[in-house]
């Protein structure tokens, strides 16, 4: 066994052990978060990230240029 898969392992049941202390009400949020936490941190095919960028042009879901970096101080 490697250090990195025992180091998922272990946090693995980590993750499981905070679960299991969960009170069972809450189970449906928390895996509603849990999901849609891995959806924001994998990254999406090329093709599906075209797909999507496509669509949202063809559909007028745009920000125009010029308002990219609004909002954004950069230093």
């Amino acid at each position: 066994m490697t250090k990195y898969h025992s180091n998922n392992t272990e946090i693995l049941e980590k993750v499981i052990a905070e679960v299991e202390q969960t009170p069972e009400e809450y189970l449906p949020n928390l895996l509603e978060m849990i999901r849609l936490f891995r959806e924001s941190v994998t990254l999406k095919s090329a093709e599906e990230s075209f797909r999507q960028g496509w669509y949202e042009a063809m559909t007028g879901d745009t920000i125009p240029v010029c308002q990219l970096w609004d909002g954004i101080d950069a230093e």
